[in-house]
């Protein structure tokens, strides 16, 4: 018979991963909880400034061979690390799933979108190309090339702990960088296989770092100067607190905030493909994506008949564990993330708006005690409520009413994130003009989710993105490199004159 103590479930320990060996902490450690049954996954060291310096340190002493290393060379290493993702897609999606709460096939399809930004990355090489001209005068050649900035550091968030990594390190690497991740506290294990990975690939000892931690490990990369480049995906505060601070301590910064991502529909639109598409929009992976359709606008007439047939689907959502199948939305990231969201419906009931669906009290039997809650649907929401001007992250779904396309575009545009639309229509007129006239950085035409693919770049306007480059794609390579052109003169008559004038090219 086994004793209470061999009973007694041991809880993993994390580890940092610094100059290619994974280090344990000392000091604090954060909680990792699995949200489908609210019990504690693991525990996260979180790093003190001596520990980030650190991991500054590894990838700043690394920097210079692997700045110096052959494109080529570095594309093979991406190539590797491209094969063992494939290989270890069902692992990494599981932890995943573990650890954030998402369905286990909407976990792998994360892990599938960050593979594709690995596969452009392998293409550097042809990316890394500049630009030649010659003869611009007499005897005088003009090019440009592309090289590393230095220390890179990317602080990315719990929603998305593969793929948001993915859309930034391995284009910073492949450009010659080194790299320092602070992945979420809330779900750290995937970056920290991703590193076990990069390190079979063949990837250097320091060339990628992955620092656990809060608070005091980010605001040691955003100020210490040997670091030159930022990357974040976050909230909009934590954007512009991340933007100014590394901007002020003389830092190159992409930090995209938070959203609040609209969808038009006209009352020409198909009812019945609009609502399913708002249903996978507004409530996968818990309505937790920065990318989620969080309020649909409805035009004309199309409202009511929209909420005829979306209703009925928010109410029969099926909610519960990934460890189990049939189901079509999981828990919550974290238990105070859940108070959170039910507050907002809270704060939207007491605002007047109509709950047509309250998902506030479901409960999954067997799991009682983790972080789930149905779909909600708010309909007859007006631009003053909070619950339209704010980013709740999760699966609250609010309704608007306008009589026209021009008032719906208002709508869009008037809000303060400008991150991601749609438009659902069969009027080509009307996406045209939608398309023109909308103010954000990602659009999609009866396409609910716009997520640009790896080779082209994700980002926002207004205050979903601080910062002029975006993420990933051709942005992704102009970040992480700095534009050098260089002019160039062989004189074959002895001496030149100096010249005391601008000069010119004849």
């Amino acid at each position: 018979m086994s004793t209470a103590a061999e009973q007694t479930t041991v809880i993993p320990v994390l580890e940092h991963f610094i100059g290619g060996d994974f280090v344990a902490g000392s000091g604090t450690f954060g909680e990792v909880y699995n949200p489908a049954s609210g019990e504690i996954a693991a525990r996260a060291p979180l790093a003190d400034r001596e520990t980030s310096q650190r991991a500054i340190a590894a990838a700043h002493d690394a920097l210079a061979e692997w700045a110096a290393t052959p494109a080529l060379k570095r594309a093979r290493v991406m190539f590797r690390f491209r094969d063992l993702i494939e290989t270890h897609s069902d692992e990494l999606a599981a932890i995943i799933s573990r650890e954030h709460g998402k369905l286990y096939d909407d976990a792998l399809g994360e892990v599938i979108r960050g593979l594709e930004v690995v596969e452009f990355a392998c293409g550097i090489p042809q990316l890394l190309k500049g630009e030649f001209s010659e003869n611009v005068g007499t005897g005088i050649d003009s090019w440009s090339l592309r090289q590393p900035v230095g220390v890179c550091a990317g602080v990315t968030p719990f929603n998305f702990p593969a793929m948001v990594p993915m859309w930034m390190f391995p284009i910073a690497i492949a450009c010659g960088n080194t790299f320092v991740l602070k992945p979420s506290e809330k779900d750290p294990s995937a970056a920290l296989l991703l590193a076990r990975l990069l390190r079979k690939a063949g990837l250097p000892p320091g060339v990628f770092n992955v620092l656990n931690g809060a608070r005091d490990a980010v605001d040691t990369l955003l100020t210490d100067p040997r670091v030159a480049a930022v990357s974040f995906v976050g909230s909009t505060p934590v954007a512009e607190y991340i933007y100014t601070t590394a901007s002020t301590h003389g830092k190159r910064v992409q930090a995209l905030g938070g959203a609040k991502n609209h969808m038009v529909i006209m009352p020409d639109a198909d009812m019945e493909q609009a609502a399913r598409a708002l249903m996978g929009a507004a409530y996968g992976s818990a309505g937790e994506r920065c990318m989620a359709i969080s309020a649909a606008v409805a035009v004309g007439d199309a409202g009511d008949r929209l909420m005829q047939v979306l209703a009925p689907m928010v109410r029969d959502l099926k909610v519960g564990p990934s460890s189990a199948d049939g189901f079509e939305m999981g828990p919550l990231v974290t238990r105070e993330h859940l108070h959170k969201v039910r507050n907002y419906v809270d704060i939207g009931v007491a605002e007047g708006a109509e709950l047509v669906v309250d998902g506030r009290e479901m409960k999954v039997p067997g799991h009682e005690q983790g972080f789930f809650m149905g779909g909600c649907v708010f309909d007859h929401v007006s631009p003053s409520m909070r619950i339209y001007n704010e980013e709740i992250f999760g699966p609250v779904l609010v309704v608007l009413r306008a009589e026209n396309l021009e008032r719906a575009l208002s709508l869009v545009n008037g809000h303060e994130f400008g991150n991601g639309t749609a438009i659902f229509t069969a009027d080509g007129r009307a996406a045209r003009q939608f398309t023109h006239g909308v103010e954000a950085g990602m659009v999609g035409i009866n396409v609910p989710i716009p997520v640009p693919m790896a080779f082209h770049s994700f980002g926002g306007w207004k205050r979903s993105l601080f910062g002029s480059l975006h993420v990933h794609g051709p942005d992704g390579v102009r970040f992480y490199t700095r534009l050098k052109t260089v002019t160039a003169r062989w004189p074959d008559q002895g001496p030149m004159s100096a010249e005391f004038t601008m000069p010119t090219m004849t």
